[in-house]
């Protein structure tokens, strides 16, 4: 039996995850996913590593951009196979691939127009990463799996999906490989969620496994605990109200968003804050919240519980530019969810631009901020940042709450990899930045006695 596996992304870096799996004759691409990092987007414009004719089919473990959001790129180069995934993922990645080709649109579109105002020239023409035409044709591909329902793909090969509590439709992703007598079971882990999380079920069982391939985002550090999440919410929300300025969140469209909204509708529930009014300034949001509604089975007890019982008649949920431009008209205190979650694009900036110069404002973060992005550089302390074109001070108040994210933190990620019944043959430790991968492949052989890698980027390994 001959197995082999690429890294053609996600190798010691956060974002861009994306492996290739080759056996029985087959060429699966285990996502394809967008670098966000700043110093590795270029990798995003380059060709896939290998011809996209020759895969045979993508297999997709969540819609996150940097997990999906190549998709289109890789159809462009010629790639026409099924794109496998659950229905939840598959209609979310509609969303997100529409609205990562709208902003790319936009932007190269706000850039020209910026350098024919300062009478700049490139040597090449600005052109957006995709197009929205460009990332409709992607959605015919769509094959949609069920949990825990082993699916055939061809060449003895099946393919089975299983929860993991990361975001909605999110999941890990069993490859079993069947030539002769001989059987080979390899886990792409995906993003690992968490236990006790709001609104999705806990990760499943892995059972039994000969290789896996497991994410470390947060592999070298431990989160703040979920049960304090509310109190500190409660606190940062009544502090800056006493401030009289505006509780800014940038939030991932995808998971965060809903989180955040549930935690408020407790604390409103309990009278803990006061009722302000929120806005969900972003139409992916949006759009993704109305996906939740169509998937309540897979909500926790907790969740559904709450949803019943709880209304937020002070919530506006804002769709067009324009709604969302009179937002900074609006006096006294209001809490402004909008996206990108790393400050990255989106309408987080026009906000960022507005509440960063006052000092009665608050900027909470509340996800992962890879290296280079906006996000980081205020989290890190910057005096200055850059913000639509403009030299922006940094006077707000700037906090983050841990306790929301949804990866796993290095404890979690080791309880997960415990749900293995058998030793695997090896672990690679992929999708974290370097000291974070490194430090958790030492963690898993100190704590488990696995044998661990973390491979460079285009690695290729023979796995028999």
């Amino acid at each position: 039996m001959k197995i082999s596996l690429s890294f053609l992304g996600a190798a010691q870096n956060v974002t861009g995850s994306k492996y290739l799996l080759e056996a029985n004759g087959k060429k699966l691409l285990i996502d394809c996913g967008m670098y966000q990092e700043h110093h590795l987007k270029d990798r995003n414009w380059e060709q896939c590593p290998i011809p996209a004719n020759q895969i045979d089919a993508v297999l997709l473990t969540h819609a996150h951009l940097d997990h999906c959001g190549l998709l289109p790129r890789l159809v462009k180069e010629g790639f026409n196979g099924p794109v496998y995934s659950t229905e939840p993922t598959l209609e979310i990645a509609r969303i997100v691939l529409l609205d990562c080709a709208k902003i790319n649109e936009e932007d190269a579109q706000f850039k020209i127009k910026r350098h024919e105002k300062e009478g700049r020239e490139g040597p090449h023409p600005v052109m957006p990463l995709y197009t929205s035409e460009e990332a409709e044709a992607v959605f015919p591909l769509f094959v949609a799996c069920e949990y825990n329902k082993p699916t055939p793909i061809g060449s003895g090969i099946e393919i089975e999906y299983f929860e993991v509590g990361h975001i909605l439709g999110a999941s890990s992703i069993r490859v079993h490989i069947k030539d002769g007598n001989e059987e080979r079971q390899i886990i792409f882990s995906g993003d690992v969620g968490r236990w006790d999380m709001p609104i999705l079920r806990d990760p499943a069982l892995i059972g039994e496994a000969d290789y896996i391939v497991c994410e470390s985002t947060y592999g070298d550090r431990l989160h703040g605990e979920q049960k304090d999440i509310p109190e500190k919410l409660a606190e940062i929300i009544n502090s800056t109200t006493e401030r009289g300025g505006n509780i800014i969140i940038p939030s991932f469209a995808i998971e965060r968003t809903q989180d955040i909204l549930y935690y408020l509708a407790q604390l409103l529930k309990e009278n803990a804050i006061p009722h302000l009014r929120i806005f969900v300034d972003s139409p992916m949001a949006v759009r993704v919240t109305d996906v939740f509604k169509k998937f309540p089975q897979l909500f926790d007890r907790e969740t559904t519980q709450l949803l019943r019982s709880i209304r937020m008649p002070g919530l506006t949920m804002v769709r067009t530019t324009a709604d969302s431009k009179s937002i900074n008209h609006i006096s006294g205190t209001a809490i402004i969810i909008a996206g990108a979650g790393m400050c990255t694009g989106g309408r987080i900036k026009h906000h960022l631009a507005k509440n960063l110069p006052r000092s009665q404002s608050t900027i909470m973060f509340v996800g992962y901020q890879a290296i280079g992005t906006l996000g980081r550089q205020i989290i890190e302390g910057a005096e200055r940042v850059r913000v639509l074109g403009e030299e922006i001070p940094v006077k707000a108040k700037i906090t983050s709450l841990s306790g929301f994210s949804a990866h796993g933190d290095r404890n979690e990620l080791v309880r997960w990899l415990r749900t293995c019944t058998t030793k695997p043959r090896h672990l690679f430790v992929t999708h974290g930045e370097k000291d974070a991968a490194f430090s958790f492949a030492e963690h898993v052989r100190n704590e488990l006695g696995w044998e661990t890698t973390v491979p460079e980027y285009l690695q290729k390994v023979e796995l028999d």
